[in-house]
């Protein structure tokens, strides 16, 4: 048994607990907020009164007996928190420019919403310009502050957790890989181990290979490892276990590559999988409880009443300027893969010209494709051409959020190439999802693969909340024009 070493541990935060600090965080700054724009709307009232001759005090009995703050003005913390929604990726959080830009989108779209609600409402009373204008400011300003505090305690050296790799091989490369592309980097990728001989004093993906299994307690001392890595796909030899198991009781945490894998990227590294991973991740792992499937389905219900109530305002506008742009017809039609393979037919506004696949073939729409019309690239960035998919939703054939519905004879092909590819076929399509939030258009193999990572990702690690979080960054996307 090789000598016990003692090594300090350190704070380990994992991306769900970097979410909830991020999330408690932002509460406690906007609750602040609040009580900040209270003052300022009480103050800028009692300034008015003194401005007007009124004593102090009789202005501040005035203020108290006729201004009353509103319930929900108490509840712009729980708004702001979701105008938000987009800075609660770890990656994104960490990053300053990103940051500040998510803040400054999140104040102007708040402005807005608020602006079109008072010209509606148009009661002074019961919209505190003052009041809502102060608590944007405030937000803005403390949110900042807070996030900008955050980041430098994320990227401090002393706070990040530092990582060992066990197997220099495709898998272990594969994550330096990753890793160098990351701007801030999430942690210390600190190098590797492993027993290969020709290996050991190299260097890959610019990390040193340190030394075989026989010193790994060693080097898990000398470099302050926290965390150490399995990126060992095939057999492990009995001592590399075995240190592996020593150096969880010194308090090392121990991660299997595809798992670091999926938190660095929020996909699922399909090249690097066992072949019974499907069964092991879907059946044991995936499975979403019945409350679950009844609130999803009560949120497609919802959502789908809402879609098409959007939808019949939306089509004369989008009708009319279809048939002016290119004729007719409005809609177009296609079979679709639903949940287990069933068939289903999809209706969208047509975007692309008469004729896009007059050879018959299959064709993949691809970023700035030129079959598509001036109306439809409009109606495409929006997402609006969607729209009447919410009858599929309503039916149940399609679920708000799922995977991308695809048509059999894509399907088809794709699978005979793509590892692990008719697993999508789990679930119900939607429309939207994790693979459409995180990822544009794909014009390849190589890219239909790395959707299919986050389609997989999102069947894995499915939650009512995640949904919740996918159609607020789809509505954000909608509002910038930005789909695809």
């Amino acid at each position: 048994m090789a000598e016990r070493l003692t090594r300090p541990a350190g704070l380990r935060f994992r991306p769900n607990e970097h979410r909830t600090l991020l999330l408690i965080g932002d509460l406690v700054v906007s609750a602040l907020a609040v009580g900040g724009a209270v003052l300022s709307w009480l103050g800028y009232s009692w300034i008015g009164h003194i401005s007007r001759g009124i004593k102090p005090m009789t202005a501040l009995n005035i203020i108290t007996n006729n201004i009353s703050v509103p319930f929900w003005f108490y509840l712009l913390p729980l708004i702001w928190v979701a105008l938000l929604i987009e800075l609660y990726d770890s990656h994104v959080a960490a990053n300053r420019r990103r940051t500040l830009r998510g803040i400054a989108v999140a104040a102007f779209v708040g402005f807005v919403l608020y602006s079109l609600v008072f010209i509606t409402i148009r009661d002074p009373q019961e919209l505190p310009r003052i009041g809502v204008g102060a608590f944007l400011l405030l937000a803005s300003l403390l949110t900042l502050a807070w996030r900008l505090r955050y980041i430098r305690i994320y990227t401090s050296s002393g706070l990040m957790r530092r990582i060992l790799v066990i197997g220099a091989g495709k898998a272990g490369r594969t994550l330096a890989r990753v890793f160098q592309k990351m701007d801030p980097p999430p942690f210390h990728f600190v190098g590797f181990i492993d027993d290969d001989r020709d290996k050991l004093g190299k260097d890959f993906e610019g990390f040193p290979v340190f030394g075989n299994s026989e010193h790994m307690l060693q080097v898990i001392e000398e470099q302050r490892i926290s965390d150490v890595v399995i990126g060992i796909m095939g057999v492990m030899r009995g001592i590399t276990f075995q240190r592996i198991l020593d150096a969880q009781e010194e308090g090392a945490e121990i991660i299997p590559m595809p798992t670091l894998y999926e938190e660095m990227t929020g996909r699922v590294p399909i090249h690097h999988l066992e072949s019974d991973w499907i069964v092991r991740s879907f059946v044991d792992q995936a499975r979403v409880s019945g409350f679950y499937e009844l609130f999803k389905r009560i949120m497609d219900i919802l959502g789908g009443l809402a879609g098409l109530a959007v939808f019949f305002i939306v089509f004369p506008f989008a009708a009319l300027a279809t048939i002016i742009d290119s004729g007719r017809p409005i809609f177009y039609s296609q079979s679709r893969l639903g949940k287990g393979g069933s068939l289903f037919k999809i209706r969208k506004f047509r975007t692309m010209y008469k004729n896009a696949e007059a050879d018959g073939k299959a064709q993949l729409a691809s970023e700035n494709d030129p079959r598509v019309t001036r109306v439809g690239n409009f109606l495409r960035k929006t997402r609006l051409d969607e729209l009447p998919q919410f009858w599929n939703v309503m039916r149940g054939e399609m679920s708000l959020v799922g995977p991308r519905a695809e048509r059999p004879e894509l399907v088809a092909e794709f699978q005979r190439q793509i590892p692990f590819y008719r697993a999508r076929l789990l679930v119900k399509p939607g429309l939207t999802g994790w693979a459409q939030i995180n990822y544009g258009y794909v014009a390849t193999i190589t890219e239909t693969a790395v959707k299919l990572e986050y389609d997989l990702y999102y069947i894995k690690h499915r939650t009512l909340m995640m949904d919740i979080q996918i159609v607020l960054r789809t509505i954000g996307t909608v509002v910038r024009g930005a789909g695809r």
